[in-house]
C-alpha cells in the first residue's frame, strides 16, 4: 500500500489504537504488539495503553516470524495467542469475545471466525499449538496439519473479513467505519 498500515488513521485514531482498543474491551489480559520499521511511531500511537511492543528487526520476514518473536514474549501463563493483524480494523467486540468464550470450552481447538462462511481473523491458537511455529515454517502449516483440531466459528461480524491489502480496500474499511459512526 506504500504506507503503515497500522498507523493509518480511522475515525479519531490509528487503525493500531482501535484494534488493541477492541482487544482490551473484548477482555484480554494482554496486548502484544510486534512491529516493524514504524516500531517507534506504532509505540506513539499506542501511548497510555498497558501494551508490550516488540521489535522485529526483518520487517521483510512472513508472519510466522513475527509470531515467533511474539511468542517468545507472551507471559508463561497464557493459555492462546490470539493473532491479530493489524490489517484487520473492523474486527469487533463480540466476534472476539466468541472466540474466547469458545476457547474456555475447546481449549485444544484452533478456532477461526468465519462470517457468511468466509475465513477470517483473529485465528485463536492454543499455546501449544502456537509454539508448532517453532519447529514448521508457517501459520498456514501449523492449522493445516492437523485439520480435525480446526474449528470454525461463525460471527456475524464482516469486520473478521475486511483486511486493507490495497488502496482500495482501505476505502472499503473506511466507508464501513464511517456507516458504524452516528452522524453527529
Amino acid at each position: 500500500m506504500g504506507r503503515c498500515k497500522p498507523l493509518l488513521p480511522l475515525g479519531e485514531r490509528p487503525v493500531i489504537r482501535h484494534l488493541v482498543g477492541t482487544l482490551f474491551e473484548a477482555g484480554l489480559d494482554a496486548v502484544l504488539v510486534v512491529t516493524g520499521a514504524e516500531g517507534a511511531a506504532i509505540g506513539r500511537a499506542l501511548a497510555g495503553l498497558t501494551v508490550t511492543l516488540v521489535d522485529n528487526p526483518d520487517p521483510e520476514s512472513d508472519m510466522a516470524a513475527s509470531l515467533r518473536l511474539g511468542l517468545r514474549s507472551t507471559p508463561d501463563d497464557a493459555t492462546a495467542l490470539l493473532v491479530c493483524p493489524a490489517d484487520h480494523p473492523l474486527v469487533g467486540v463480540s466476534a472476539v469475545r466468541a472466540l474466547l468464550a469458545r476457547h474456555r470450552a475447546e481449549p485444544a481447538a484452533i478456532l477461526i471466525p468465519t462470517c457468511d462462511g468466509r475465513s477470517g481473523h483473529p485465528v485463536l491458537l492454543p499455546r501449544p499449538v502456537a509454539e508448532e511455529l517453532f519447529t514448521l515454517p508457517t501459520l498456514r502449516d501449523v492449522v493445516h496439519r492437523l485439520p480435525q483440531r480446526c474449528r470454525r466459528l461463525e460471527v456475524a461480524d464482516p469486520g473478521v473479513t475486511l483486511d486493507m491489502d490495497t488502496p482500495e480496500d482501505y476505502r472499503r474499511v473506511l466507508a464501513l467505519w464511517q456507516s458504524y459512526v452516528p452522524s453527529a
